[in-house]
């Protein structure tokens, strides 16, 4: 039988994990730590021979660089790299720029874990005006402001990932291409939760370690029948 194969990756630490602070589609950059961790991705994706036809991102800088890091290892810094904001982490809404244990005092631990990892709750909405806005950010400016969240569950986030899995990347595994995607927690979870087909109680299980690279399995028929941390 033969199998093939996508990785996926969630960028290494940035500075706000470093500081415990809901990121969402803030920009934040990778810290020393997360640096180290790309790094450690890269060169065990080098030992076990890979080497990637497509590579896929979002538009936040901790994950674009933390691809970086990965093909700077493989010798493919110049393969062909799709960003897309639909791999975006999901957006945190109000909640963005708040520390979590800070958040976890005033509303509850139950609370903030169903805002984390639950399918359907999304946490409170920024309002259009506020700064966190992404349409104030010039790399979404050809956006439609519809699609722009103000905030977003895992189910919504999952709304944009899966249809930009299913027209732009699935079709690449179709024509037998090896793809990496690095991304972020909450985009990983919604495309391994379809994959897998996790029920929506189960998912909020599922917490994805920074650059731990992930391997899926797919047989002729490009199911997934296996997925692992390398």
């Amino acid at each position: 039988m033969t199998i093939r194969k996508i990785v996926l990756i969630r960028h290494g630490q940035s500075t706000w994990n470093e500081l415990n602070k809901f990121t969402g589609w803030h920009d934040a950059k990778l810290s020393k730590k997360g640096q180290e961790e790309a790094k450690k991705a890269a060169i065990l994706l080098k030992k076990h021979k890979f080497f990637f036809d497509y590579a896929y991102t979002s538009m936040l800088q901790r994950a674009i660089h933390t691809l970086r890091y990965v093909l700077d290892e493989l010798n493919q810094s110049w393969l062909l790299v799709k960003k897309s904001w639909r791999l975006n982490e999901r957006h945190y809404g109000a909640l963005e720029g708040l520390n979590k244990h800070e958040v976890a005092k005033k509303y509850g631990e139950k609370q903030v874990k169903l805002w984390r990892r639950s399918f359907n709750i999304t946490p409170p909405l920024i309002d259009i005006e506020d700064n966190r806005f992404p349409g104030n950010d010039i790399r979404y400016s050809n956006m439609n402001i519809d699609n722009i969240p103000l905030g977003e569950s895992l189910k919504t986030t999952a709304e944009r990932v899966i249809p930009y899995w299913q027209k732009t990347i699935y079709p690449q595994l179709k024509n037998n291409k090896a793809i990496l995607i690095v991304a972020h927690g909450n985009s990983l979870r919604a495309l391994i939760q379809f994959l897998n087909k996790i029920n929506n109680e189960e998912i909020i299980k599922l917490n994805i370690p920074t650059a731990k690279p992930i391997v899926f399995d797919f047989n002729e028929k490009y199911i997934p029948i296996k997925w692992y941390y390398l």
